[in-house]
């Protein structure tokens, strides 16, 4: 079923194992797609080399709102709330979001240069998104994320490590990593030892 908030989306079942495959133009079958319009190309296509991980909540501490969907649209109607008012204006986007349910929608192909990094450093290399994907997992700094999250983020971040060979285990991070003191996501309620084990291969 399409999206309303975007006549061409198309829904695919969020579990489907046979679906965890990112295909030649960079979506996942797995995922329901929603195109945002707020990407571009990469400098370099084949220089896909770092995972970061967000976090992301709309109205701030409220989840299941459909806001952020709107917002990676540019569909947000900043009278809705208070806070809207504050990001009235801002483009950004992210490749893929996890929501607190496990759901998994995919906004940008990884091939894209999705706008979710913004002012950045990864080893001594800026502007992060010219080299990396970014997931956003619904959620807030301190409030633990949920077990169908973990799981969900396992079977995205294996599917794009065999997509993406050039990100390993050793080349995922945080925003809060590659912009510190300007972010704090995904923050000390994020279990960095759980997730990095469940992505090990056996």
């Amino acid at each position: 079923m399409a999206d309303s908030r975007n006549p061409i989306s198309t829904a695919q079942p969020p579990c489907a194992d046979t679906s965890w495959h990112i295909d030649a133009a960079g979506w996942l079958a797995a995922a329901e797609q929603i195109h945002s319009p707020n990407y571009d190309e990469r400098p370099d296509a084949d220089d896909v080399s770092l995972l970061i991980i967000h976090n992301i909540s709309l109205p701030p501490g409220e989840f299941g709102t459909g806001c952020v969907h709107d917002l990676f649209c540019n569909q947000l109607d900043h009278g809705a709330h208070p806070f809207f008012e504050e990001i009235v204006g801002l483009k950004v986007s992210s490749h893929f979001l996890i929501d607190r349910l496990g759901h998994l929608t995919q906004f940008v192909p990884t091939l894209g240069r999705a706008w979710h990094a913004g002012v950045s450093c990864y080893e001594g290399r800026e502007v992060c998104n010219d080299f990396s994907i970014g997931i956003e997992l619904e959620g807030t700094d301190d409030q633990p994320y949920t077990d169908v999250q973990y799981a969900r983020l396992q079977q995205l971040t294996r599917a794009i490590m065999e997509r993406h060979p050039r990100i390993t285990a050793a080349r995922i991070t945080g925003h809060e990593h590659i912009a510190p003191g300007r972010k704090t996501d995904p923050g000390p309620a994020f279990d960095w030892e759980r997730y990095l084990e469940s992505i090990k291969t056996v």
